[in-house]
């Protein structure tokens, strides 16, 4: 049975070299696109663009409508929260039915 037999560098760079000769022959090769062919692609690029950029619009208003509701949310909390003026209020109130309960 032969041993394996490592290739030498020489032969590993003539490798590459023939495998990028190779693959820049197979791109030459290539049909180039007609002036039809790449209106077409810009056509469906630019609708592409369009139909992202409307998503984005509306991800954006769907965001903004979020955030409005929250800070309303948030100013309706704040509302419900009784002021000093209106807790001593409530305290008197509490006091003097109380205090009307015993007399």
């Amino acid at each position: 049975m032969k041993g394996f037999k490592n290739p030498s560098f020489q032969d590993r760079a003539s490798a590459s070299a023939l495998a990028k000769a190779r693959a820049l022959e197979k791109m030459k090769a290539a049909p180039k696109p007609t002036a039809e062919e790449i209106a077409e692609l810009n056509a469906r690029r630019l609708e592409q663009e369009a139909r992202q950029e409307a998503k984005r619009a509306a991800a954006r208003a769907a965001k903004e409508e979020q955030a409005q509701k929250e800070e309303a949310e948030r100013l309706a909390k704040l509302a419900a929260i009784p002021t000093e003026a209106e807790r001593k209020a409530a305290r008197d109130a509490r006091y003097a039915a109380r205090k009307k309960r015993k007399s």
